[in-house]
């Protein structure tokens, strides 16, 4: 089991800690991850939780690009300046700070969604209302281009 998968809805305590899912938490075990990065999504309401290879993937892209170019600034500011570490307690929890609160609108309760190599920390009826349009959208475009021998039903 390496992959971020399926998703849950845990409650936030008085504290605001949340329980990280027991599959996610033996993800992250597998993987070695010592520390969870966090990162304001581009497109949605929702962090991007993962280790050091969500990092990774920016730096990358940004190795690809100019120093001095726009796009350089903007990843490094998206990437470093709009993320932040997560304390992941012995517990196996973490923390909902204001950062994270202020940019998905979690309150009392946290739906993790498995995104294959990180998981996502959204509010529950938010993440409700974007699965049922994309699954909309995944049946239209299916609709569209038609069934394929072999492609899932």
């Amino acid at each position: 089991m390496d992959r971020f998968l399926s998703n849950w809805v845990n409650n936030v305590d008085a504290k605001g800690r949340v329980s990280v899912p027991a599959a996610f938490r033996q993800v992250i075990a597998t993987r070695g991850i010592r520390e969870l990065f966090a990162m304001r999504s581009l497109g949605q309401p929702v962090m991007d939780v993962g280790g050091p290879d969500l990092l990774e993937r920016f730096e990358r892209q940004m190795d690809a690009t100019s120093p001095f170019s726009e796009t350089f600034q903007d990843l490094s500011v998206f990437a470093f300046g709009d993320g932040m570490y997560l304390k992941f307690d012995s517990e196996g929890r973490i923390t909902m700070t204001d950062f994270v609160r202020s940019h998905t609108g979690i309150t009392d309760q946290v739906a993790f969604v498995g995104a294959r190599d990180f998981f996502q920390l959204w509010e529950p009826s938010r993440f409700e209302a974007y699965r049922a349009e994309a699954r909309a959208r995944l049946l239209a475009a299916r609709g569209s281009v038609g069934t394929s021998a072999g492609s899932p039903e």
